[in-house]
């Protein structure tokens, strides 16, 4: 069925409004009488057609968060006291989180239903369009069809505050005053202190020093919207000072960046945690992608053969693939589902299955992940939002178990496939789901070589538009491929506690 859209008068000569139709890939006029329908200003209808019906699909916004655990038959290993080594309790978490989200960490639920409160800030940009990157194909001369969904239109500009904005609905239910967090790339930071500016909680962000000096203005947008931004490792917590005086000059890393927002939410009662990524709850927030996904899909009359998406602690990925997960559990579909992670932070390729903690300094529940060891420090590359020791429990519990597959991808790569995309799909990729593009040309070539017409569902969890100090390297040739020590992995794993 045609959806109707009006289009500003200024967009059609004679200045008025004419009604426009979508159908398929072509858009109808309908003149208004006595009025002309002749497009000026170079707008292009048919070019423009498939994005404008991604925006005016028929799909609404989820109204229910989806837990994967639920309908997996082997359930992830539960998460340990730092200190007993015993299965963590709810009471044990308190210091942390509000209660609302303790509940959804260890929830067998298979639906969580989607506060109102929530589903209102949502709408602000959801449902997020799902695009054919035609043009791509066509650089590429590949049979693939590959489409991305792009999560890049948020006030943050990532997949970040479908998570931010229910942990601070929940924290100023509760009666919170002040939340506290660390951030990467920026991304996390940006939408908590986005979220906590509309309710009215005061917001404390530890931001990893390298990307604190390569991104001054996600520091401040975090600063616009009212949040306190420190560059971590710092002088204003025990971890950051250990950090400091053992290397002065420590580009910092997510496990410090946590120790660090861990440790001011213990010792101040007013205070509570939220991260971005790795707990069950965040990826149980994200989920609102894949189901918007999968009837996007069904509205363009096709299923995914390759699914894929980047991989820093998991978020992303999680929100994209689990709903997918579950519709393979059901014998409904059977694609491959892909996750892609730096070269140079490589937790699922060359990392370990154990019981680790989350945090450099020891403070979080040990979670069974595929880790690197809490103290390893990546390379400073320039995907500042992949740069974590570890993978989500439940991603890595789901990639033991066999229901996805992993691989690794040097920045230059990424970046090469970044620009390619960015010319012919014209939008500028932030540095992390460049890995997903990256993997998905290699795949649209491989179908090149065999002649198979794939279907491929890629992740495009944000834009780079505070990114282009990295864009700029990789165009003068000064972008290099960093990788890792094994001598320093095996170091760091040596560290690793023993959980029997």
């Amino acid at each position: 069925m045609a959806s109707q859209l009006l289009l500003p008068t200024n967009t059609f000569t004679n200045s008025s409004l004419v009604n426009v139709f979508v159908t398929g890939d072509d858009l109808t006029l309908k003149r208004k009488p006595n009025h002309a329908t002749r497009v000026s200003y170079g707008f292009s209808l048919r070019a423009n057609a498939a994005l404008i019906s991604s925006h005016r699909s028929s799909v609404e916004v989820p109204r229910q968060w989806y837990n994967l655990v639920a309908d997996l038959s082997v359930k992830p290993p539960p998460q340990l006291h730092p200190k007993t080594f015993e299965p963590i309790k709810p009471d044990d978490l308190t210091h942390l989180f509000p209660n609302e989200i303790i509940k959804q960490e260890e929830t067998l639920e298979r639906f969580i239903d989607i506060p109102e409160e929530v589903l209102e800030i949502y709408k602000l940009w959801r449902p997020t369009p799902l695009i054919r990157a035609k043009r791509l194909e066509k650089l590429l001369q590949t049979p693939a069809r590959i489409y991305f969904k792009y999560e890049g239109g948020s006030p943050a500009g990532s997949h970040k505050p479908n998570s931010a904005v229910p942990q601070a609905y929940y924290n100023a239910k509760e009666g919170v005053k002040n939340v506290v967090t660390e951030t990467g790339a920026g991304q996390w930071g940006s939408s908590l202190a986005f979220a906590s500016s509309l309710f009215g909680l005061d917001c404390e962000v530890f931001q990893v020093a390298h990307t604190y000096q390569q991104k001054p203005y996600r520091r401040l947008m975090m600063q616009t919207w009212g949040a306190k931004v420190h560059r971590s490792p710092s002088e204003l917590t025990e971890a950051g000072r250990r950090i400091l005086q053992a290397d002065p000059s420590s580009t910092g890393s997510l496990g410090i960046a946590i120790s660090e927002a861990v440790e001011v939410a213990s010792r101040n009662k007013d205070t509570k945690y939220c991260l971005g990524s790795v707990f069950n709850h965040v990826l149980l927030h994200q989920t609102v992608i894949g189901e918007e996904c999968i009837k996007q899909m069904e509205e363009y009359g096709e299923t995914p053969d390759v699914i894929i998406g980047c991989t820093g602690g998991g978020s992303n990925f999680a929100g994209f693939s689990f709903p997918y997960i579950r519709e393979k559990l059901r014998g409904k579909i059977n694609p491959i589902i892909r996750a892609v992670e730096p070269s140079a932070c490589p937790s699922l390729t060359k990392g370990v299955y154990a019981y680790d903690f989350g945090d450099t300094a020891g403070l979080t529940p040990l979670m069974k992940m595929h880790t690197l060891g809490h103290d390893f420090i990546p390379s400073p590359i320039h995907s500042g939002g992949l740069r974590y020791h570890g993978m989500a429990p439940l991603v890595s519990h789901i990639y033991d178990q066999g229901f996805m597959e992993a691989i690794s991808i040097p920045q230059t790569e990424c970046f090469q496939g970044a620009i390619q995309f960015a010319r012919t799909e014209g939008i500028i990729p932030a540095p992390e789901p460049t890995h997903a593009i990256a993997a998905t040309i290699r795949e649209a070539l491989r179908c090149k070589e065999t002649g198979e017409a794939k279907v491929i569902l890629m992740a495009m969890c944000g834009h780079g538009h505070f990114d282009l100090a990295s864009y700029e390297k990789y165009l003068r040739g000064e972008l290099v491929d960093l990788s890792f020590s094994e001598e320093k992995i095996q170091e760091s794993l040596s560290k690793v506690p023993l959980v029997v």
